[in-house]
């Protein structure tokens, strides 16, 4: 009797779960927007499905770091920059990458015109605003690329740490202010302030863009077959997924604003980033590059005394999932 007493209540528990938990959890690396919109297509598309899979995506945020949720085995694979990626598996986080969706960089410095900034030696005595969590290693390695120091002094800039927002540029507390060509400097822009009133560097024109939003997965999960398996198809999905958003911008766009869920963002700002993010993934059919790797490596350990990488990183990425992706 007890037996089957037991038996009955683990045939309840069992009913109660969930049928299935996801195949894939995915930790976005910032918020619900259409920075991520491949991924959201290829969940509303059905890509996902076509391939057997089903997928989690787990928005970002202010407080989420995508390394330590990785560390913490609460993903199984997450969008980050390469340099975050990088400078973590130096730590001893052995992230790897297995596709890299974004081509191009977005990353740039927008300075105010009347700050008299004309050229990146103008940074000078200069206070800019400087994305930390991660963020901050491209900007970090430009300035030791260009001999600058970021202490302070008169012939280095002040480094202000700065939110996520623009403020410090619209309160003139920074000359310059880390922005993104799909998001900030938009940002700026419906501000109120003139396009003709601000000047750009961005990364990609100054030779020292690094790699951004990859995908990444833990070093020890790819001797799993099955993982890796499931990985092929994930990223055969996302990359369906993310040349349908290049073609299909707006809808692409609408789509992301269905699952938002916090209703911050707006219809004109998300189809605005939409078109300028298909811009950074044109191009890439979601291996990444080793030359664009070998640069983003030349750039993070270029920093003097103190670089972000001290070493050649050894296995830090593969293309054996993008190779099989696109057969």
């Amino acid at each position: 009797m007890k037996n089957w007493m037991m038996g009955a209540a683990l045939a309840a528990l069992a009913t109660a779960s969930p049928a299935f938990a996801a195949d894939v959890t995915l930790q976005l690396k910032w918020v619900t927007q259409a920075q991520f919109a491949g991924y959201y297509v290829a969940k509303d598309k059905g890509f996902y499905e076509d391939e057997g899979i089903d997928v989690d995506i787990l928005p970002g945020g202010p407080d989420i770091s995508p390394t330590q949720v990785m560390a913490g085995g609460g993903a199984d694979v997450t969008v980050d920059w390469m340099p975050s990626a990088l400078a973590a598996r130096e730590k001893g986080l052995p992230l790897v990458n297995i596709a890299q969706p974004f081509k191009s960089s977005g990353m740039m410095l927008t300075c105010l015109k009347e700050s008299g900034i004309k050229s990146p030696e103008d940074f000078k005595g200069k206070t800019l605003g400087v994305w930390f969590g991660g963020n901050e290693y491209p900007f970090l390695s430009w300035m030791s690329t260009l001999g600058i120091p970021t202490d302070g002094s008169p012939e280095g800039v002040t480094v202000l740490k700065q939110g996520f927002n623009v403020d410090p540029l619209l309160q003139k507390q920074a000359s310059c202010i880390s922005t993104m060509t799909y998001n900030e400097y938009w940002q700026i822009i419906e501000a109120g302030i003139s396009p003709d009133d601000l000047v750009t560097f961005k990364y990609e024109d100054e030779g020292v863009a690094t790699l951004e939003d990859g995908l990444y997965v833990m070093q020890d999960k790819l001797e799993d077959p099955d993982f890796k398996a499931k990985m092929v198809k994930f990223v055969r999905a996302s990359m369906k997924g993310w040349k349908w958003a290049e073609e299909n911008p707006d809808e692409a766009a609408e789509i992301v604003l269905d699952n938002d869920m916090t209703g911050a963002q707006t219809e004109e700002h998300q189809k605005r980033m939409m078109e300028e993010v298909a811009k950074l993934t044109a191009g890439s059919n979601g291996a990444l590059d080793p030359a664009d790797y070998q640069r983003t490596v030349k750039v993070l350990m270029n920093g003097g005394s103190d670089p972000v990488i001290t070493k050649e990183p050894e296995g830090a990425y593969t293309l054996e999932i993008t190779d099989e992706a696109l057969k």
